[in-house]
């Protein structure tokens, strides 16, 4: 078993690197979000995207909500993957699939209660993978990741039995957690930000002890199968 890292909230070419250096394999590029961390101009978005070199993917987080809009973000930057941070109409995911059926679409899903899981088929033939994550879409200020809390991983492992394509999980991991993270929820990969920074920058001790506890972890469950 190899649980994939995503490393999010990268906020220059230097942090990018820092990231893969550290064993990442995909890199999240926040655009502009109505609230949380790590928000960077489209500009240097695709700057950074243009600088990571395959296999490693980058994730254009975006917060547009219509096919056509996310389309033009997408085009305006050019990752590799597209990570959609609110819950879109469904008819708007069916025809992001037709604009950028070369594009990885990734849906996020904000785990507030067990009516995550009714998500799963509403979105599941017009995506490739899902990310579970702890926003709150509907509060006055809509939260659509980077809280740093941890929502209900009882409720996210279900939806990963039940869910037929890959998902990550997000939200509040650590390298204090991660471990427990992964026996859990078994998540085809992390994502995480906030646990990895100190005064907002990349902390490369702290991402290093993240990426070995969850290798740690990893390879525990191996053993253990």
């Amino acid at each position: 078993m190899r649980t994939r890292i995503k490393i999010c909230c990268i906020a220059s070419v230097e942090e990018a690197r820092m990231a893969i250096a550290a064993g990442a394999d995909a890199l999240g590029l926040v655009a502009r979000m109505p609230s949380g961390p790590g928000p960077i101009p489209d500009t240097l978005i695709a700057e950074v995207a243009a600088a990571v070199p395959p296999p490693v993917a980058t994730f254009l987080l975006t917060s547009e909500t219509t096919a056509d809009a996310i389309s033009a973000h997408i085009h305006a930057t050019r990752p590799t993957t597209v990570q959609v941070v609110s819950h879109i109409s469904p008819a708007e995911s069916a025809r992001l699939a037709v604009l950028e059926p070369h594009v990885r679409r990734v849906q996020v899903i904000h785990v507030e209660g067990p009516e995550a899981l009714d998500l799963i088929d509403a979105y599941k033939p017009h995506v490739h993978a899902f990310l579970l994550d702890s926003g709150r879409p509907n509060a006055a200020v809509a939260e659509l990741g980077g809280t740093g809390r941890q929502h209900d991983w009882a409720i996210s492992a279900r939806f990963v039995k039940a869910c037929p394509l890959p998902v990550f999980l997000a939200g509040g991991l650590s390298a204090a957690n991660v471990a427990d993270a992964i026996r859990q929820v078994r998540p085809f990969g992390l994502d995480v930000c906030s646990s990895v920074r100190t005064d907002g920058r990349l902390d490369a001790g702290k991402l290093h002890a993240f990426m070995n506890a969850a290798r740690r972890a990893c390879e525990g469950i191996t053993t253990a199968q």
